[in-house]
């Protein structure tokens, strides 16, 4: 009779370590092979007001980081200062407005600076869908070729754009 007391409890401690595990040893973010090695989806957004635009067809010759941000995301703006820094380096940046404003986008790169060559809106996350993020920050690099070569979901560090971002972009070229 005492086992059917101690049985719920070793499961409860079982579970309790294993989700103390997996909390302790989880990254900042995550690499995904999803959709690398497969072309960017070529989509027609509208450029954030008083900004330049772009579309993926356009950017066919050249590598380069496409970030999905919003406004709205804090670890977005916990990131913004890594892709200020690739920017001035001369890393071209372009960038997906993911569920935002004109007004709230042009506030966000006024106060934080704008990293992007290229900025448009995606108000309701059609590009968003077609590249497969569940959520933001995320940045893939794409080669000149207009493949992915990388994909990084969460919010960029120095120390993953030294591991993952620069080696993928200098194979982009």
């Amino acid at each position: 009779m005492n086992w059917l007391r101690v049985v719920p409890v070793v499961i409860l401690f079982g579970l309790a370590g294993a989700l103390a595990f997996a909390l302790l040893t989880r990254t900042e973010g995550y690499q995904t092979d999803r959709f690398v090695g497969e072309p960017v989806p070529d989509f027609a957004l509208e450029a954030v007001e008083g900004r330049a635009g772009f579309a993926p067809s356009d950017l066919l010759g050249q590598a380069y980081l496409l970030n999905v941000w919003g406004s709205w995301c804090p670890p977005c703006e916990i990131e913004h200062p890594v892709l200020v820094d690739l920017a001035e380096a001369g890393v071209p940046i372009y960038g997906i407005a993911w569920r935002d404003t004109d007004e709230n986008a042009n506030a966000f790169l006024a106060r934080l600076g704008n990293p992007f060559s290229g900025v448009v809106m995606d108000p309701f996350g059609s590009a968003v869908i077609d590249l497969g993020v569940t959520g933001a920050p995320e940045t893939f690099v794409v080669g000149s070729d207009g493949i992915i070569r990388a994909r990084w979901a969460g919010p960029l560090t120095d120390d993953v754009v030294r591991r993952v971002i620069l080696p993928a972009l200098e194979d982009a070229n």
